[in-house]
């Protein structure tokens, strides 16, 4: 009988050969967890286009990893299916493979080519005011004050004599130059206070009977760091800017705790429907905390919350000083971070610049302790372990930021080791870029933000200065890490906006066509990871979730485009987005298909 031979040096050669395909081999290899193999699944997703970024970094440039599925060709995904088993993943590999987790109790879900990526993360928000929005007069997009106008008596029809009427939305850098009156209000609503807050919340417009429940008159001095408006007679505007704007929030009829609740719940809830599993909730106040921790008490957060406690309410602070900083075992709500404000807005001229504003000389805006950043309270954090989230707009409040953080870690070494960040980092002057990195600090960025403030961003600093603002790409080619966000409500929080702004430094419109100052663009992998894994290395949860892995939490977003392939090659059609699904602790929270399905 014949026997086949082969020779020793072609079989060394085809060994060698098989060994190099499989060292390069795209997509990765199934992964499992070490002791999967006797365990089976409680859901297992298949046919699906999945991107776990379980591969190495970029480049400080964007260039993909060695080990990154992406070729001559672009990106394509690294997986097919995903197993999970009670709150974790167990399996991300093939469809082939992922059956093998499966028995008669298994829920199998095909995904129909839908796209996975890790579950998104917004943060910085406020999801107490989303909340409130869904229930009050939304004015975003607005262009003027008679619009605004049509939309709150299309949202209000009949109110109650004396009844307060609450909106929010209007663009304060967009109207800076031309505010609108009390009177304008007083005309269609002179029974009813009227109070609309801006966009970002720095500026405020009310009708006459509003301010005089506040108390605010034309002798009425403003708090440091604000501004009442008044007209060339001296008569009040009916607009508030910067700290002047607490003293009409302060005046509004406070929500009852179930309400707040109810409000907290609610913007949750908006931003699981939209994708997010996790949101950083910027500045949270006793109230704040009293909702979440009732939520987490009865197991009904929608989303995972990282607090991050507000350093401008002295009596939570002292109480958390205390306590020191808290890690849920379960992930669902961390408060182990601060937010403090150190300047103003740049549309409403209240961040801090170095030069004067280039559209109001001899006006530098304001900072400090001047506009309520209590230095002390926020070391005696800092040195109880918290991190610490500084907002900071404009370069002077910035490099006040970092004197201030370096000053701290001069006194307490232990404390720099904490990720502290700094929220916005909007204007950073070109000297203060790399003592972010000396200093490990995060910057905490809005895409929505350029591409919005752009039509009047130029004007107040000049053709310059601009070049250093809204800077990512100067960020990251620095070292620096970065995490995205939306500051939710003041911008869209949708993640197909902000891949979007992201990627090509463009707006709704695709305007400008070419990009706003676009060497300032990101890649798309980048984008998502700093919605994904960079968030979640600023949360101190890079261990536990921001890639799709075996053995991390089972937190996925579904959506029906490609943001790996359309960011690369038509970036355009982002905006197209749908999420289909958001799965979190390995449970839907959300389902286009059938809208709201708690398992």
């Amino acid at each position: 009988m014949f026997k086949f031979k082969m020779p020793t040096l072609q079989i060394a050669v085809l060994i060698l050969f098989f060994v190099s395909i499989n060292l390069n081999a795209k997509p990765h290899k199934d992964h499992a967890s070490e002791d999967s193999k006797s365990v089976s699944a409680d859901l297992i997703l298949h046919n699906a286009k999945i991107y776990s970024l379980n591969w190495d970094e970029p480049s400080l440039d964007g260039v993909p990893a060695k080990n990154a599925p992406h070729d001559k060709n672009g990106w394509h995904p690294d997986a097919q299916a995903i197993a999970i088993k009670d709150d974790k993943i167990l399996f991300v590999g093939s469809n082939k493979a992922a059956m093998e987790f499966k028995t008669d109790k298994t829920k199998i879900v095909d995904l129909e080519s839908a796209v996975v990526v890790p579950g998104l993360v917004d943060s910085h928000g406020h999801v107490g005011e989303l909340g409130e929005l869904l229930h009050k007069v939304n004015l975003t997009d607005v262009k003027n004050a008679d619009e605004a106008i049509g939309r709150i008596k299309a949202f209000v029809k009949n109110p109650e004599k004396g009844e307060w009427i609450i909106g929010q939305g209007w663009d304060e850098g967009d109207w800076a130059n031309n505010y609108p009156t009390r009177q304008m209000l007083d005309k269609h609503f002179p029974e009813n206070p009227v109070y609309l807050k801006s966009l970002h919340g720095f500026a405020g417009w009310g009708n006459t009977l509003a301010f005089e429940l506040a108390g605010i008159s034309k002798e009425t001095k403003a708090p440091v760091g604000g501004e009442i408006l008044k007209d060339k007679n001296g008569e009040l505007l009916g607009i508030v800017l910067n700290r002047a704007t607490t003293l009409m929030n302060d005046s509004i009829p406070e929500a009852s705790e179930k309400q707040f609740e109810k409000y907290i719940y609610d913007g949750l809830n908006k931003m699981a429907e939209d994708g997010f599993v996790a949101i950083h909730q910027a500045g949270a106040s006793t109230a704040h905390m009293t909702a979440f921790e009732n939520l987490r008490k009865n197991n009904n957060l929608p989303t995972r919350v990282y607090a991050m406690l507000s350093a401008r309410d002295e009596d939570l602070s002292n109480k958390w000083i205390k306590k020191g900083p808290q890690s849920d075992k379960e992930g669902w709500l961390d408060v182990r971070s601060v937010k403090a404000y150190y300047d103003g807005a740049l549309g409403s001229r209240g961040a801090r610049l170095i030069d004067d504003y280039e559209d109001k000389p001899g006006h530098k805006g304001i900072s400090g302790d001047g506009y309520g950043f209590n230095g002390q309270i926020v070391e005696k954090l800092m040195q109880a372990g918290f991190q610490v989230g500084v907002h900071a707009i404009g370069d002077a409040g910035n490099r006040e930021t970092v004197d201030y953080f370096q000053s701290v870690f001069n006194k307490h070494p232990n404390s720099q080791k904490n990720r502290h960040r700094i929220e916005h980092a909007q204007i950073i002057h070109p000297d203060d870029v790399k003592r972010l990195k000396e200093l490990s600090i995060i910057a905490s960025m809005e895409p929505p933000h350029a591409v919005e403030d752009k039509t009047w961003a130029e004007d107040r600093l000049g053709p310059d200065r601009i070049k250093h603002a809204y800077a990512w790409r100067t960020m990251r080619k620095a070292g620096i890490v970065l995490t995205f966000n939306s500051d939710s409500p003041g911008s869209d929080h949708s993640i197909f906006y902000g891949l979007h702004a992201a990627i090509t430094r463009r707006d709704k419109n695709k305007n400008p066509s070419d990009g706003w100052y676009s060497e300032q663009n990101m890649t798309a992998e980048e984008s998502l990871r700093a919605y994904t894994n960079w968030a979640a290395y600023s949360a101190f949860r890079e261990k536990d979730t921001g890639i799709l892995k075996a053995g991390y939490w089972a937190d996925l977003t579904i959506m029906d485009i490609d943001p790996f392939q359309l960011g690369e090659n038509s970036p355009g059609e982002l905006l197209k987005g749908k999420i289909l699904m958001t799965i979190i602790a390995g449970k839907k929270v959300f389902d286009s298909s059938q809208h709201r399905n708690k398992q």
